[in-house]
């Protein structure tokens, strides 16, 4: 069994994004020379996801006003008396989940003809990091 581990590093400008990272992850499974097998794709931190979507602006928005309903950004948090501001990241990130398992056919991501995978940032503006391992013959 082949296996390949690489980190993809981000930090961005706003408290909030979404980053497509299809291909990089597809780069990251060629480099593995994996043939049949998965992908798996993790955010590392409590306040990220990994989303596998479309790639497709008005579903973007659609995204961060059902997140924004449930689980809305202000000070009503129990989590808050940490000190922290970011309750609401993290049940975002529980809403969203944390890892994609992807799969490998023929040496490449076999995503569906509208699928896009991207890392969604909830409380950004700082190092952060999502593990990729790719496992199969």
């Amino acid at each position: 069994m082949k296996s390949l581990t690489e980190y993809l590093r981000f930090n961005t400008r706003k408290r909030r994004d979404l980053v497509n990272i299809t291909d990089r992850l597809a780069e990251i499974v060629q480099r593995s020379g994996v043939q049949e097998g998965f992908c798996l794709v993790s955010a590392m931190h409590i306040t990220a996801s990994i989303w596998v979507n479309d790639d497709e602006s008005g579903l973007w928005q659609d995204f961060w006003e059902l997140l924004e309903r449930l689980a809305p950004f202000g000070p009503d948090y129990q989590h808050h008396r940490t000190g922290e501001d970011n309750g609401d990241a993290h049940l975002k990130r529980t809403l969203v989940g944390h890892q994609a398992l992807l799969p490998v056919t023929e040496g490449k991501l076999d995503l569906g003809p509208w699928e896009q995978v991207f890392y969604a940032e909830f409380d950004g503006r700082r190092r952060k990091r999502v593990v990729v391992k790719v496992l199969g013959e």
